[in-house]
């Protein structure tokens, strides 16, 4: 553990500097985001998913040594926050007065709604939730993400589910602090340190997940507005990312730094991952236990199980991906 400060690491980036590699990650992108290969049974949509080969998959399955299981969600709020001025809705439909205590068959039954896209629950982005100059991922118009749906970038590209080995790289224990504060960002120096000091190497198809400590700073201080104030990575890490063919990223955070260091860019991770490179993301997840998990355990990858919701036309879902070490 280093216990290095990391802002001063990671200067603010200028809009050319962003838009110059921007254009880089989309130009790499691009080829297989049309070619169908991989077995792309979705004319080529799938993104970095492409690199989540049969293959790989399948050798995922011998990460699994322990036979234990670990939630990556957090648990759905219902109670108004700093962070989560709009929580989920939950609320019983039944059984109706008086039915509880008559003879025969009832049912408990209940109704659940969310903003998918907050900043407290765990979610998934689909490919078609980022806009960036009136294009979606892969060249597809703006047009495409109607008021109703959105069409060829939604959630049913991943109906099967996203299942592959997945490398948490703690970044908090790589610095020698809980949590990182809200402002700093993870580099790509970070992330190869803490494959080094973690003794793991992330690699194509992986689902490579950074943790933060945002979830450990809000349960021991308390919710703040992280729409305003939060760590994450700094863009200038993404072609980490391009580089080791990542299939999916997931934060405990948002994945990205709050206030942003791209002026005029306030989510340039999202920008570059889901619009530009087609990878997506996994926001908000909870990562203690896993943490303490692979600690123990002496190792950092692990299987990792993604069911989406079956929601056609969605951008994004509420996720409860597994980790099996």
């Amino acid at each position: 553990m280093t216990g290095r400060p990391g802002p001063a690491a990671a200067p603010p980036m200028s809009a050319a500097d962003f838009r110059t590699l921007y254009e880089r990650l989309r130009r790499t992108a691009r080829p297989a985001a049309h070619d169908g290969a991989g077995g792309d049974t979705h004319g080529g949509r799938r993104g970095a998913l492409r690199h989540l080969t049969p293959a790989r998959v399948a050798a995922a399955a011998a990460e699994v040594r322990l036979g234990r299981t670990v939630s990556l969600a957090a648990p759905i709020e219902t109670r108004p926050g700093p962070d989560n001025p709009e929580p989920a809705r939950h609320r019983m439909t039944g059984p109706a007065p008086g039915e509880a205590r008559a003879g025969g068959v009832h049912f408990a039954v209940d109704r659940f709604a969310m903003n998918v896209h907050g900043d407290a629950d765990s979610h998934l982005d689909a490919l078609g939730h980022v806009l960036y100059d009136g294009e979606l991922y892969g060249g597809v118009p703006a047009g495409d993400a109607t008021a109703a749906a959105v069409r060829s970038l939604s959630l049913d590209l991943v109906r099967e589910g996203v299942v592959g080995r997945g490398v948490l790289l703690d970044v908090p224990r790589l610095r020698g602090v809980p949590w990182l504060e809200p402002g700093d960002h993870v580099t790509a120096q970070d992330l190869t340190a803490a494959e080094t000091a973690q003794g793991v190497r992330v690699g194509p198809g992986d689902l490579l997940l950074v943790r933060v400590g945002h979830r450990r700073r809000r349960g021991q201080l308390g919710a703040w507005e992280a729409a305003r104030a939060r760590a994450g990575l700094h863009p200038r890490a993404m072609p980490f990312l391009a580089e080791r063919e990542v299939a999916v990223l997931g934060g405990d955070g948002n994945n990205d730094t709050a206030p942003s260091a791209v002026a005029g860019v306030a989510f340039p991770v999202h920008v570059l991952a889901v619009q530009a490179m087609g990878v997506h993301l996994m926001d908000y997840l909870q990562f203690e236990e896993l943490a303490e998990a692979c600690a123990q355990a002496g190792r950092w990858s692990f299987l990792c199980v993604v069911a989406p919701l079956r929601l056609p036309g969605a951008t994004g879902c509420p996720v409860n991906p597994l980790a099996v070490l």
